[in-house]
């Protein structure tokens, strides 16, 4: 499916051109944290001080996913309220393009001069239900009387500013990741309760991967930084699974309560993993995954990243209205970070290690 954006009415910066911007050679800041808040904007964190410095306005448009260009120069953030992609000159941190991508946009990567924004057109908005309630078979029901739309994912080229094409995954789509031949994106398909793999050029499905057995709500997918193994976390089944390279099921490890984000460090000898309700960030050995101390955070942590140096973590925590600062070395929170519109997404720049970002 082609679609073409329209632009908006900033000539003078339009003018100027996104190409132009990304083409450029001096970059935005340095040790830079970006965290999207959906009551609110962009907090601007300094990673040497820990401190926020700033605020990005982007207006009524409950931001969450998030991602960064690995020249540090653009922002892309989606808006749940405007069903756009929003794209921030890092320099004059000024909007410069809102992309349509359709309703409910909220998962973001960035890779290269692409980005690939997760939305779902069946979707209100709101919170899922919970699985097994009245509320959630109502839903179904109505899905399937309605024969609403799956989720998908659109591809938007940065350079240009438009959208170039979807991917069709599945019932409200949530984490997206890239294969290691490259060529490839895994889709976690929370309402469907399966994994699918597709093709990134023709969108074309290549394999699903059931998680009904192991729970409901498959939330985060991530690849070890070997590209051997990938680890999906199953949130209402207090589980992740493991898949071999070839997207097979390996095993399934129990987690803490409700897990959310997942990320590997960078040497891929530990796996984090964001417990939304358990208050922590759980740690295991890929090794063996067998768990090791877990971090106390703080409610309703759904994404974090490492900081460009791998030295501490930062945790967006939404209901406790908080980034908290973790030191890697010593297993422990150091900074709580007050961020009173409830907290979602965090990229750095340089581009680090996270639930949302690799470098």
């Amino acid at each position: 499916m082609k679609y073409i954006a329209k632009l908006n009415n900033n000539t003078s910066l339009i003018t100027l051109g996104l190409s132009a911007i990304l083409s450029t050679t001096a970059l935005a800041a340095d040790e830079t944290a970006y965290v999207s808040n959906q009551n609110g904007n962009i907090s601007v964190i300094d990673l040497n001080t820990f401190d926020i410095t700033g605020e990005i306005e982007l207006g009524a448009t409950s931001p969450r996913g998030i991602g960064i260009t690995a020249d540090g120069k653009l922002l892309a953030i989606a808006s749940r309220d405007k069903g756009d992609l929003v794209l921030v000159d890092l320099q004059t941190r000024k909007i410069i393009k809102r992309v349509p991508i359709g309703k409910n946009p909220e998962f973001v990567r960035v890779r290269g001069d692409q980005a690939f924004v997760s939305f779902e057109p069946a979707s209100d908005g709101g919170p899922p239900p919970k699985p097994g309630s009245k509320e959630a078979a109502d839903l179904k029901k109505k899905r399937d009387d309605d024969k609403d739309e799956p989720a998908r994912i659109a591809v938007v080229d940065l350079k240009q500013g438009k959208k170039t094409s979807e991917i069709i995954g599945g019932m409200e789509t949530e984490g997206i990741e890239f294969a290691a031949d490259g060529k490839s994106i895994i889709i976690a398909n929370e309402a469907d309760e399966n994994l699918s793999v597709h093709d990134i050029a023709s969108g074309k499905l290549l394999k699903k991967v059931g998680t009904k057995p192991y729970g409901n709500r498959p939330r985060g997918i991530k690849m070890a930084p070997d590209g051997k193994s990938y680890v999906a976390t199953i949130e209402y089944g207090n589980k992740l699974v493991v898949l071999d390279a070839e997207f097979n099921v390996t095993k399934a490890v129990a987690t803490g309560e409700t897990p959310y984000g997942v990320a590997f460090n960078r040497s891929g000898t530990r796996l984090y993993v964001a417990l939304a309700k358990g208050k922590s960030l759980q740690v295991f050995d890929p090794a063996t995954y067998q768990p090791v101390p877990e971090i106390p955070t703080g409610e309703r942590c759904w994404h974090f990243t490492f900081t460009p140096d791998d030295k501490h973590i930062l945790v967006a925590c939404g209901r406790s209205n908080e980034v908290v600062v973790i030191n890697v070395a010593e297993g422990k929170a150091v900074k709580r970070i007050a961020d009173k519109k409830l907290p979602w997404g965090v990229v750095t720049y340089p581009k680090a290690f996270g639930s949302l970002d690799t470098p």
